[in-house]
């Protein structure tokens, strides 16, 4: 059994199994009715953010779980925030950067930038990329590496970086180092150790400016993701192709999608844009 699923959603939440744990999270886009309004009873726990954000039902979650997504193994765990350590809208896209660093039939070296709680850094080092994995959170970055050491991969060529990343794309192209893959998902605001700020209406171009700046001589791929709103495949598509023009290949892009049983409606969660070689 795959360890997440999406139940249901609408009237602006989403309900989601976790392994054997579920939940009731808010979700603005889910703007119909839900279609199986008696599966949430069956929450665990639930989240909102009507007075601030809070959980009803914490007690009941477990401290700590750890899930198994396409073969990857995730732990997880409820935080002030309502986030878990995983954003399964992303399960597409793993499987992409698999398959795309495994076609490649040499090593590549990939960077990972707002990198989170290394979904992408797992899947490009299961297929035998040396990555570079950069979150400005060290308490992240932490998680990522537990979640390395889940799957087997405390001993694979990863960089575990805590930095702001502008900071550091501008220190990698003074350094000349240069990377075959490229992944990023930017926040709609974010903010570094050091109180350095992000915004992604700011800040995006400048961040491509400086990915194709680190991009080898023989590039493979440039994962770009976003959960802004207003950022849709349509605008991250054309960021990324005016920041890559002149490198040929191809951009594509779509929704990114949380999925569950045939008859539950699909759920948008952000966009995607893809440039391949």
């Amino acid at each position: 059994m795959n360890g997440y699923e999406l139940l249901d959603s609408g009237n602006g939440a989403k309900l989601e199994r976790f392994g054997e744990v579920v939940l009731a999270r808010p979700c603005a886009q889910a703007v119909w009715q839900p279609q199986r309004p008696a599966r949430w009873k069956d929450a665990d726990a639930t989240f909102d953010r009507e007075e601030g954000n809070r959980w009803h039902g914490r007690s009941r979650l477990p401290k700590e779980w750890a899930i198994d997504v396409d073969g990857t193994r995730f732990r997880l765990s409820g935080t002030d925030f309502g986030h878990l350590g995983i954003f399964p809208e992303q399960r597409a896209q793993w499987a992409w950067i698999r398959e795309t660093v495994a076609a490649a039939h040499r090593p590549l070296r990939v960077l990972n930038l707002f990198a989170y709680s290394g979904g992408s850094t797992l899947a490009a080092a299961r297929a035998g990329a040396e990555v570079c994995h950069l979150d400005a959170s060290k308490g992240m970055v932490q998680w990522a590496r537990a979640n390395a050491a889940l799957n087997g991969l405390e001993s694979h060529p990863i960089r575990w970086i805590v930095d702001d990343a502008h900071k550091f794309l501008n220190r990698e192209v003074r350094r000349g180092r240069r990377y075959d893959g490229i992944i990023l998902d930017p926040p709609t605001y974010g903010r570094g150790g050091n109180g350095e700020t992000y915004k992604i209406e700011r800040d995006l171009t400048e961040t491509l400016r400086l990915c194709r700046a680190l991009l080898s001589d023989a590039p493979r791929f440039l994962l770009l993701s976003a959960h802004t709103p207003g950022h849709t495949p349509v605008v991250l598509s054309n960021v990324l192709t005016q920041a890559l023009r002149g490198l040929g290949g191809a951009v594509s892009a779509g929704e990114m999608l949380l999925t569950g049983a045939p008859d539950v409606f699909p759920l948008p969660s952000g966009a995607y844009a893809r440039w391949q070689a």
